[in-house]
């Protein structure tokens, strides 16, 4: 495998960790910016919003840019957004950083998932995205709780200057590895606009924000929920990030070897698992050994979802997939952006942090009724074989940087039946 796929890993190791450790270090940043917790959970929404916004405005933007070009800058902006956040004084500019900077990170999301694909040829795509995306898994596991330890004991600041360092040394990786030069094919934009047109996408959209959202809604909190409602100390948060970690490889591997087959089926066992965890967690939240598995088991539960909801999308958008995934992208960072909001809410209204297990529940009940619409609408669906689509972590990559992922996909579309 070339070394610059992991080289990729890394970059997105980086910035996924950004992504993820603000939910470890809300109570620092609220104490030092003299903001409220909810408050302080919005910069997660804000994070979110930078990506909602980003994916598909940079799936047309970088179309005809190289590839290493395009990583670059994303990259080279990414470290200035934390340097700025690690320096700033007030809320309202980190708030702006972390648009920003999300903004960059769903480009270079999108363009890293084809260069991969590129470098490593069709007999090791498989291979070639298991390894960029396990950057992110790494971030859940080990960035996520090593953030949030750097931050209780150097300062949340510290957190964001590790997350430039290691930018930036994914930058000379970049440089280094990544072959220069511009493709001069692109997509149909006709085509991707046409099939932006289709119901059925929209609904796979559905899917993904709420069963986003009631992930998130949790997890969002979950630092003060764990030391104000459930009574664990502060040194036990690595800990709990850290299974939740585990839960989320662990779900998002048998999803992943499960949606392909039965999506469907994936998606009703995943939803029925996080209103049930999400309900278990509202309930006990006072109680340490049933709220800590809960937690686990909405880790477990929700990422198991992720490859079934990104091949739903590919699958209904066939061989015009690239405003489909960066729409995606944007339905997960709907998801993303709402739960917190709606945990907030609920929070500042006095419900306690119990509250957001029962968002997280409701929740999940949407999500859970647009998949049985949809599959009770869908008795033949159609796969592209020649379609290669990231699933991980809630990321797609489509076709960015003027490179198409399979420049024969209509000629591979064969009907099959979910059992």
């Amino acid at each position: 495998m070339p070394l610059a796929v992991y080289v990729l890993g890394l970059a997105i190791f980086a910035q996924g960790t950004s992504e993820l450790m603000l939910a470890g270090l809300l109570p620092e940043i609220a104490g030092d910016l003299d903001v409220s917790i909810p408050a302080a959970g919005l910069l997660i929404s804000a994070f979110a919003a930078g990506m909602l916004i980003g994916a598909p405005i940079l799936a047309v933007v970088t179309l005809r840019w190289s590839r290493r070009a395009a990583m670059l800058a994303f990259l080279a902006v990414f470290v200035v957004t934390h340097v700025l956040g690690a320096l700033t004084p007030g809320y309202g500019m980190l708030v702006a950083t972390r648009i920003v900077g999300a903004f960059v990170y769903a480009g270079f999301w999108a363009v890293a998932a084809v260069t991969v694909i590129g470098l490593a040829g069709p007999e090791s795509r498989a291979k070639a995205m298991s390894i960029l995306a396990g950057g992110l898994t790494v971030a859940t596991i080990v960035g996520l709780p090593a953030g949030t330890v750097i931050g209780q004991h150097l300062g949340w600041r510290a957190a964001f200057w590790a997350v430039a360092a290691l930018s930036a040394l994914a930058m000379i990786g970049v440089v280094a590895t990544i072959p220069g030069g511009r493709s001069d094919s692109t997509p149909e934009l006709r085509q991707e606009l046409r099939t932006m047109a289709r119901p059925a996408l929209w609904l796979a959209y559905g899917t993904t924000a709420l069963s986003t959202g009631a992930v998130l809604v949790v997890f969002s909190y979950l630092a003060p929920l764990l030391t104000d409602s459930t009574g664990l100390s502060a040194e036990w948060i690595p800990v709990v990030l850290a299974l939740y970690g585990v839960g989320a490889l662990a779900g998002i591997t048998i999803g992943g070897r499960t949606a392909d087959a039965r999506p469907f089926a994936t998606l009703r066992v995943g939803m029925t698992g996080v209103i049930a965890a999400s309900v278990v967690l509202a309930v006990w939240t006072g109680t340490a050994w049933v709220a800590v598995p809960a937690v686990v088991a909405i880790g477990a539960f929700g990422f198991a979802n992720n490859p079934a909801v990104n091949s739903r999308v590919f699958t209904v958008a066939g061989s015009a997939p690239t405003l489909a995934a960066a729409f995606n992208i944007s339905a997960f960072n709907v998801g993303i952006t709402a739960g917190p909001w709606l945990g907030g809410l609920a929070i500042e209204a006095g419900a306690g942090y119990s509250s957001v297990g029962w968002i997280g529940a409701g929740l999940g009940v949407l999500a859970l009724s647009t998949v049985l619409v949809a599959s009770a609408g869908v008795g033949e669906r159609q796969v592209d074989h020649g379609l290669v689509g990231v699933a991980v972590g809630g990321k797609v990559g489509g076709v960015v940087g003027g490179d198409a992922v399979d420049q024969g996909a209509d000629e591979h579309l064969a009907p099959v039946r979910e059992v």
